[in-house]
């Protein structure tokens, strides 16, 4: 199940996401929501769960929506002495990392982060209601 978890995740999020979902689902809902719906698709394929699906497809139309893998991010970068810690103001314009992270760092961190969380979500999801 993690073997088709991964693949449906990837087909849902890389190959189903047009550029307009993609550059449009942080600022408005609709396509944040379009998005969530053709990304749950892959997920039939695995299980016929109602709650698993609405699981799969609700959090990652939020997670994507908010972009909350920046704010995870930020979050455990208060896990630091105080010297190291990064103002949100500042963190906020470079995907939760301060200034100092190259923004190139900064943004593939963010996509490892937001794939883990999808990705731990949706085998949750599968596990304990597909």
């Amino acid at each position: 199940m993690i073997a088709e978890s991964i693949i449906a995740h990837l087909v849902g999020d890389y190959v189903l996401q047009s550029h307009w979902m993609a550059t449009e689902k942080v600022r408005r809902w609709w396509p944040a929501i379009i998005h969530g719906v053709t990304y749950t698709l892959p997920f039939l394929l695995i299980t016929r769960s109602v709650g698993a699906l609405l699981v799969i497809g609700g959090t990652h139309i939020v997670l994507d929506h908010y972009r909350a893998a920046k704010y995870v991010i930020w979050a455990k970068n208060l896990m630091a002495p105080r010297a190291f810690r990064t103002p949100w103001a500042e963190a906020s314009a470079n995907q939760g990392f301060s200034r100092q992270a190259p923004a190139g760092l900064a943004t593939a961190l963010l996509f490892v982060v937001d794939n883990t969380m999808h990705l731990v979500i949706n085998l949750a999801a599968l596990v304990w209601l597909g």
